[in-house]
């Protein structure tokens, strides 16, 4: 069985394994599911819950269109890559103090990711996929005024709207949270770059900017 690589990860650029990371995989919501159909990886992008009550590491919930292939290629038991991804940015090197002194400065780019890794198994039961849906739906519906519930619909519509769907549940054997932000320059250069990704268009930059400055 082939293994799936992770993410590369420099100690300087691991987050740690707290409620943090946690937080951040809910706000994100989503997963690129990435597993091996026998020739080639094959990715889609799914909402997910992380349940940590399963023990261990816990487990990734979420669910696919039945329609979609790629839930038949996986075999019972491989390993599977899911991919949480946050802000992202470009980093100038004219940014840096550090630049006009000595000038031995590249680009790069900073982010913030999560990924988890285990096996993978593929779940038909209309319970099992009617709580999923249900979990999911609570969470993103939890904030509205007038929140609307799987049981708002008619049944036999729901029952048939399972149908159209597998759920799967990624058993995490492995979490790697990455937060590249710019920690291997100086304090001076990080607080610039900081101050020039606040200024950039866009989320992505505004996102990263908050991040390196947490205290703000």
């Amino acid at each position: 069985m082939r293994t799936l690589v992770s993410v590369y990860l420099p100690a300087h650029f691991s987050a740690p394994q707290t409620a943090d990371v946690a937080a951040f995989v809910a706000a994100a919501a989503t997963a690129d599911l990435v597993t091996f159909d026998g020739t080639k990886p094959v990715a889609s992008l799914i909402p997910v819950i992380w349940d940590q009550e399963a023990g261990g590491h816990g487990r990734l919930l979420g669910h696919l269109a039945r329609a979609n292939p790629q839930w038949q290629s996986v075999a019972p038991g491989a390993s599977a890559l899911a991919i949480v991804h946050g802000p992202q940015a470009y980093v100038s090197p004219s940014w840096y103090p550090s630049t006009a002194r000595h000038g031995r400065v590249v680009p790069t780019w900073n982010y913030v990711t999560v990924h988890f890794t285990g096996p993978l198994t593929v779940h038909r039961d209309p319970e099992w996929l009617r709580d999923v849906v249900t979990r999911l739906t609570r969470r993103h519906e939890a904030r509205r005024p007038a929140p609307w519930a799987v049981t708002d619909a008619p049944p036999d519509y729901i029952s048939g709207q399972l149908r159209g769907i597998v759920g799967v549940e990624l058993t995490i054997a492995t979490v790697e949270a990455k937060h590249k932000l710019s920690q291997n320059r100086s304090a001076e250069d990080q607080a610039a770059v900081a101050g020039a990704l606040a200024d950039e268009p866009g989320p992505g930059p505004a996102g990263i900017a908050a991040l390196m400055t947490p205290g703000d």
